[in-house]
């Protein structure tokens, strides 16, 4: 077999996501999945709670967050998705509006969060390094309740979010046995 006929063996198909678009996609379930281990070992939030290690990880992990899901944006906004496969128009619109509910509900959770922790005067700084200037002021009552907002109800509906994305994509891959899961797996 010819270097090119090798090279075009292993080319990734038309029909799948680019490099860029599926590492951010796993970078963002990384962070999401990380999120949520670290976010159940934290103590409750109060005025006076101290700032201890658990807090700046998941401020860290948080606000790294936003940054990878900026980038995930422009990225979508200057580079055209692959074609869809062929589906009904009503699996289309689901996936459609799934895919922009998660992408409000994983930018709504950090800044809700970063709110909160503005609030109770906690420092962000995304991935522990880049500052993030406080987002409403020490002790504001918008940020205790987007707190509240951030830890009771986006937290759920993200949750949920994420098992009907990856109940539709294993749906796919498991009773469809269609290439839909393919599209966002590395070295497909």
């Amino acid at each position: 077999m010819n270097t090119v006929a090798a090279a075009e063996d292993r080319a990734v198909p038309a029909t799948s996501y680019d490099p860029v678009a599926r590492g951010l996609h796993w970078l963002t379930v990384l962070l999401v999945l990380a999120e949520y281990i670290v976010g159940s070992l934290m103590p409750h939030i109060r005025i006076g709670t101290p700032f201890v290690f658990v807090i700046r990880l998941h401020l860290a992990l948080g606000s790294g967050l936003i940054l990878v899901m900026l980038a995930r944006i422009l990225w979508r906004l200057t580079h055209r998705p692959p074609p869809p496969p062929p589906l009904p128009a009503w699996q289309r619109w689901i996936a459609s509006a799934t895919h922009f509910a998660l992408y409000v509900a994983l930018l709504a959770m950090p800044l809700a969060g970063w709110a909160s922790a503005s609030a109770h005067g906690f420092p962000v700084r995304a991935f522990g390094i880049i500052p993030f200037p406080a987002l409403v002021p020490y002790k504001a009552r918008i940020g205790f309740t987007l707190g509240d907002v951030h830890a009771d109800v986006i937290y759920w509906i993200l949750l949920a979010l994420i098992v009907m994305h990856v109940g539709a994509a294993l749906y796919h891959r498991v009773i469809k046995r269609d290439s839909v899961l393919g599209r966002m797996l590395p070295g497909w």
